[in-house]
């Protein structure tokens, strides 16, 4: 239980940070910037939390699962919360509560739909299989490798 604590703590941070990034840099971004930036924030997501994982969880299956689905969630939240940071930078902090008032899932929207071609942006849903994948595959790497005391 403490290792996907420890997890969900160190993939928060690294979420803030990547929201703080894309808030940064978000005017002179190219798609495929974004797209760039959005998966190496999966990867080091999940390999940050994997590598906490397997250091506290050890050989625990259910703390490598646990470790994965934090950082798939980290990833996610990573993106959409940079959306309302961005609404309140370009217009206003209360502009926020316009969107929470019209259409609370527009991040969330933003995150799946592919705006430039329609339908849905499949880099979205590849940034949590690498995040879960990178987090469990370290967790178990690391994990097996350490005796449990």
């Amino acid at each position: 239980m403490g290792a996907v604590f420890l997890g969900l703590f160190a993939s928060v941070i690294v979420s803030l940070l990547y929201s703080g990034l894309v808030l940064a840099t978000y005017k002179d971004q190219t798609l495929t910037q974004a797209h760039t930036i959005y998966l190496v924030h999966a990867l080091v997501n999940g390999a940050i939390v994997g590598c906490l994982v397997g250091l506290v969880g050890h050989r625990s299956t259910g703390a490598h699962i646990g470790g994965a689905a934090v950082a798939a969630a980290g990833a996610f939240f990573g993106f959409t919360n940079s959306i309302p940071l961005i609404i309140a930078e370009s217009q206003s902090p209360a502009a926020i509560g316009d969107m929470m008032e019209a259409d609370p899932f527009i991040p969330a929207k933003a995150w799946w739909n592919n705006e430039i071609d329609g339908g849905v942006d499949w880099f979205s849903p590849l940034g949590l299989l690498l995040a879960a994948a990178a987090a469990w595959g370290l967790a178990y790497l690391i994990g097996s490798r350490r005796r449990q005391v």
